[in-house]
């Protein structure tokens, strides 16, 4: 892992921690809003689209066949995993609110740490393996080199499940 990837990968929960320490503004301050706010945007949605993003690559994008566009693809996957974490991060937020409510232990501050601990859980969690829909290639991930001739290619038999007969 490189110093830019640990980097990134600690963003949302540094968002999720800076939030907390805009608690201590003020009531009303616009800088605490704003940073309780794009925090629960985006925060705790952005670090588990990055752990399913292998899972999010395996399968690749559709787009119109008639359009030459090169970067419809990338451009795609960005939306996708933009949108995913914003989703996300409203039904955590939402999905958290209600337990709490049910606890009748509901508060802003309880969400928000809450939040911030899952998110920083999920930033030290690995991303998940994923393998590629049947008949189809996988795409590399960013930054990495295509891998060589399948199995199938090289004659060798697919791999089957454990316990399988086939």
């Amino acid at each position: 892992m490189t110093p830019q990837d640990l980097v990134i990968r600690m963003l949302p929960p540094f968002g999720g921690w800076l939030a907390l320490a805009s608690l201590a503004l003020p009531d009303g301050s616009p800088l605490r809003g704003a940073a309780v706010a794009a925090f629960l945007a985006v925060g705790p949605g952005a670090a588990l689209a990055r752990v399913c993003g292998p899972a999010l690559r395996a399968r690749g994008t559709e787009g119109p066949a008639e359009r030459g566009d090169a970067d419809f693809a990338h451009h795609s996957d960005l939306l996708e995993r933009l949108m995913l974490a914003v989703l996300l991060s409203v039904s955590a937020a939402i999905l958290l609110s209600t337990v709490l409510i049910a606890a009748h232990a509901l508060s802003g501050d309880r969400v928000l740490l809450t939040l911030t601990l899952l998110t920083t859980l999920a930033a030290f969690c690995p991303a998940l393996r994923a393998r590629p829909a049947p008949g189809t290639t996988p795409r590399p991930a960013p930054g990495t080199t295509p891998p060589a001739a399948s199995g199938a290619a090289s004659g060798a038999a697919p791999p089957t499940r454990k316990g399988s007969t086939s």
